[in-house]
């Protein structure tokens, strides 16, 4: 492959405090075809004004930049409308109140020469507020493409879509389904990228940074509405398959979308069994798995209900 371009796709949500730094690495990478794509998404803070000041002193990067203005929809929504704009070879998205290694791109850059990869995914960094943890990623390969959604639905792999770099042509050869709401969104997302991926490559680097100290981000807010948002998007993501369940991205991960779907429902009262009628005869038919979250007493417990809905 010749030299890649890329775009970084950025949502803008109460970032005031940290969107400098974001913009500061990113308009400072030692790859130089990139093109950044910053979504206000309804912002009430000063993070576009922080935003403006930091590119002026980079002016030879303006024709470089874009920036999109919308309505508050949600971090998927700011995604999604960020990916109208884009035009690199790859995609990356980038959270506002995280940050990037100077040289991320060169590195991700260097292994897309090398191998082309639909999907290049890297190490990275969680920054607390008294400490940094390295978090390595496990191998994977397009032709443990199963495990590896497996493992995001049971967290025993990173579902985040910011250390995931992918060819724009993956989103644009498929109908790739945003989640609407931001919980656990981006396992939704690539749920489907990985399993549309011919090639996947691990850069065992960590070239991201990203910060667990916002309470002010896209994705806060209270427990139960947390519970429900992720909720809802697997059962949507599952309505969006549902007519070719077999050779779909939801195909590894029925046992996790019916059971946990379930539990949720019944824990914190969504009313799931009323809206969707299948539920609980799909809950009935799932076996019980000791490699699946809910617990396995959970899991009974799901399955009794449903037997009596």
């Amino acid at each position: 492959m010749t030299k890649p371009s890329f775009s970084i796709v950025v949502p803008v949500y109460g970032v005031e405090k940290y969107i400098g730094r974001c913009a500061e690495t990113l308009f400072s990478q030692t790859y130089d075809n990139i093109q950044f794509v910053f979504v206000n998404d309804g912002t009430k803070d000063k993070s576009m004004e922080v935003l403006a000041e930091v590119l002026e002193g980079y002016q030879h990067l303006k024709n470089r930049v874009v920036i999109v203005n919308k309505e508050n929809g949600g971090l998927p929504a700011a995604r999604k409308t960020g990916m109208e704009y884009v035009t690199g070879d790859y995609v990356l998205h980038v959270d506002s109140d995280d940050w990037l290694e100077l040289d991320a791109i060169e590195l991700i850059a260097e292994k897309a020469v090398e191998t082309s990869a639909d999907i290049i995914y890297f190490d990275f960094y969680k920054v607390y507020s008294n400490r940094i943890k390295h978090d390595k990623e496990y191998d994977y390969t397009a032709s443990d493409k199963a495990r590896f959604i497996r493992n995001l639905f049971n967290y025993n792999s990173y579902g985040y879509v910011w250390n995931k770099c992918v060819k724009r042509e993956l989103y644009l050869k498929h109908e790739v389904f945003f989640p609407k709401f931001a919980m656990h969104e981006d396992i939704y997302l690539m749920t489907q990228l990985i399993w549309y991926a011919e090639s996947i490559v691990h850069l065992k680097a960590p070239l991201y940074h990203y910060r667990r100290t916002n309470p002010g981000s896209i994705t806060a807010g209270n427990r139960k509405r947390r519970r429900g948002d992720s909720c809802m998007n697997l059962i949507d993501l599952y309505e969006h398959f549902k007519d070719n369940v077999p050779d779909s991205p939801v195909s590894p991960v029925l046992t996790d979308i019916f059971l946990r779907s379930g539990w949720f429902s019944v824990v914190y009262d969504f009313g799931y069994f009323e809206k969707y009628p299948y539920l609980a005869e799909m809950i009935r038919r799932t076996p019980i798995s000791l490699g699946h979250k809910p617990f396995i007493l959970f899991q009974i417990f799901i399955k009794l209900y449903a037997m009596f809905r």
